[in-house]
């Protein structure tokens, strides 16, 4: 069973930037895609960022130019740089792991982003 533990949440003004990170464990095998999502008060959870085992990158548009998401298979981490930070990003983020068809899911971390 992989575990995931997010941190890099917190609160920015706008403009300002974060960086989220979250680290596998409880695997000798490198994880094989990554994704983060969010949830915002109200709104269905979304996929922002995901980065498959060959290293392609999507993005939701509303993040597109702004995030970035990365990893570092030598620690089974993957990362969400985020800058020029909006109030509409405002979410819980979660990041999202899958080895061999298998999913698990970090505790989520808060973004808040005000004026």
């Amino acid at each position: 069973q992989v575990q995931l533990v997010e941190s890099g949440g917190g609160s920015v003004q706008a403009g300002g930037s974060l960086r989220l990170s979250c680290a596998a464990s409880g695997s000798a095998f490198t994880i094989n895609s990554w994704g983060w999502y969010r949830e915002a008060p109200g709104k269905q959870r979304e996929l922002v960022a995901f980065m498959s085992s060959g290293g392609i990158r999507n993005y939701t548009d509303s993040v597109k130019g702004r995030f970035t998401i990365s990893r570092d298979n030598a620690k089974n981490t993957v990362y969400l740089q985020m800058n020029s930070l909006k109030p509409e990003d405002t979410a819980v983020y979660s990041c999202r792991a899958t080895l061999f068809g298998q999913a698990s899911w970090g505790q989520g971390t808060q973004v808040t982003v005000s004026w």
